[in-house]
């Protein structure tokens, strides 16, 4: 197992069916983001699952555990976050189930073909280029900030990629809505359920979970708001039925991008 690190990293517990994940501390690990995404995509037996903008795969890792899908791509644009999302599969025996691919996700359409997937998810980078200090570590750098593309790029991507009627599961900041529904609307997908995401129960929504279908009829929901916090440190009953006394060590904490 051991011989799957390289230096500075770490293997952790993704307590979910015995899941584990390479992770290098010193660099970027994953936040609450991905794994309220990955709790809110649903996935029916049998299904082939894009997840654009992977990282190190936990997205790809958790849904291999928790849905039926049949297949999963991992799209990462670095190397090196890559290698280690292909080791952690390996990590896991997933091989299988789960294939990391190198390669910016605006070429995934015309690499793994279009209008072919039953479900694309992502978890983008949320910060515009000119908006907040670009991090030094060019992983963080990455994952915060929309280096290699941006938010129309992503959606177009999930657009060319899903077959009629496939989904599209995104988390991003509440600021972003209207451009979202912009270019949703813009690449022929239609938003049909929304979630917001609030720290405390007195807080604004900073964060929202949006499902939305591929040529889809004009016709939305709003879902029950989720909160992460009752107060300060201390997790809602929300966060606790779903993941329990596994809330810490799944990586909740962490404060996200």
């Amino acid at each position: 197992m051991m011989d799957l690190l390289k230096p500075n990293e770490r293997i952790d517990d993704l307590v979910c069916k015995n899941l584990k994940i390479i992770q290098n501390p010193k660099s970027y690990c994953f936040s609450i983001d991905a794994v309220l995404l990955s709790n809110f995509v649903t996935v029916k037996k049998g299904e082939t699952v894009v997840d654009l903008g992977c990282g190190t795969g936990v997205i790809s890792l958790l849904l291999s555990a928790k849905t039926p899908a049949k297949k999963i791509y991992g799209i990462e644009i670095l190397d090196t976050v890559a290698d280690m999302a292909e080791r952690s599969v390996k990590l896991n025996g997933l091989e299988h189930k789960i294939e990391i691919l190198s390669m910016d996700m605006k070429d995934a359409p015309q690499k793994l073909g279009r209008g072919k997937y039953d479900v694309v998810v992502s978890n983008p980078p949320f910060r515009e280029i000119g908006t907040g200090k670009i991090n030094p570590d060019p992983v963080k750098a990455c994952a915060k900030h929309e280096l290699f593309v941006n938010l129309e790029g992503v959606i177009s991507a999930a657009g060319m990629l899903l077959k009629k009627g496939g989904r599209f599961f995104l988390i991003h900041r509440t600021r972003r809505l209207p451009d979202i529904f912009c270019y949703m609307k813009k690449h022929k997908i239609e938003p049909k359920k929304i979630k917001f995401v609030h720290s405390t129960f007195d807080s604004p929504p900073n964060m929202v979970l949006i499902e939305s279908v591929k040529g889809g009829n004009p016709e939305m929901k709003v879902l029950p708001s989720l909160y992460i916090y009752k107060e300060k440190g201390v997790y809602s009953e929300q966060i606790m039925s779903v993941y329990g006394e596994n809330a810490e060590r799944q990586g909740l904490l962490n404060s996200g991008q």
